[in-house]
């Protein structure tokens, strides 16, 4: 590897750095090329890339990137997993990898710019994955509504069997007596037409007396 190309390692290790959510350092003695394979194909799984570099090539990303406690982890054979999705996935993948191989071991890491130890990790390696964590949540949302769907239908059949009853015993459902008309108020009678007195055919208007006496 020339000198352009150990700078081009570099700056992609650093970029790793820099753009992953968690980096896991370990020491990878007694991985074979398949077994280390195998590992790849499944932390591929939660997004995390493993690599294994010289450590004074990932010394230089580090310093590059600004991560001073990855340098602290580079001594003797060390491989670097790039967290990019489920962390506590790829710490499983992990863990469980080092049960296969004894020599396959943590050395620490970071999350999120913090230090983590060995314990952390392992103690991530325990958590539920996301996908569980996601289902667990849309279980306890869908809970309280299908408590409440159950009871709305437990309501109205009970609502439905109680009118069944009361039809039944003929408190519903039949014609209702008619009530008797009311009487009609008798009407006030009309009022006599006056009788208009009438002149006599043919004969003068009677003569009237003014009420006023003349002046001589």
């Amino acid at each position: 590897m020339n000198k352009d190309q150990k700078a081009a390692v570099v700056d992609e290790i650093a970029a790793q750095i820099s753009e992953a959510q968690a980096v896991i350092a370990v020491d990878y003695r007694g991985t074979s090329v398949p077994q280390a394979a195998e590992l790849r194909a499944k932390l591929r799984a939660a997004d995390t890339t493993f690599r294994i570099v010289k450590n004074s090539l990932t010394e230089r990303a580090a310093d590059k990137a600004g991560a001073d406690t990855l340098k602290e982890l580079l001594e003797g054979p060390t491989a670097f997993a790039f967290v990019h999705g489920d962390a506590a996935a790829a710490a499983k993948a992990l863990n469980d990898f080092t049960r296969e191989q004894s020599n396959f071991q943590f050395k620490g890491g970071v999350m999120d710019g913090d230090p983590v130890s060995v314990d952390e990790i392992k103690a991530i390696a325990r958590l539920p994955t996301r996908d569980v964590l996601d289902a667990q949540l849309v279980g306890l949302v869908a809970s309280p509504l299908t408590g409440l769907v159950r009871g709305l239908n437990s309501l109205i059949s009970g609502l439905a069997v109680q009118l069944g009853q009361i039809a039944e015993q003929g408190l519903v459902g039949k014609d209702e007596p008619k009530a008797e008309p009311e009487a009609p108020e008798p009407e006030a009678p009309e009022p006599e037409a006056e009788v208009q007195a009438s002149e006599p055919e043919g004969g003068d208007a009677p003569e009237t007396t003014s009420t006023d006496e003349s002046e001589e």
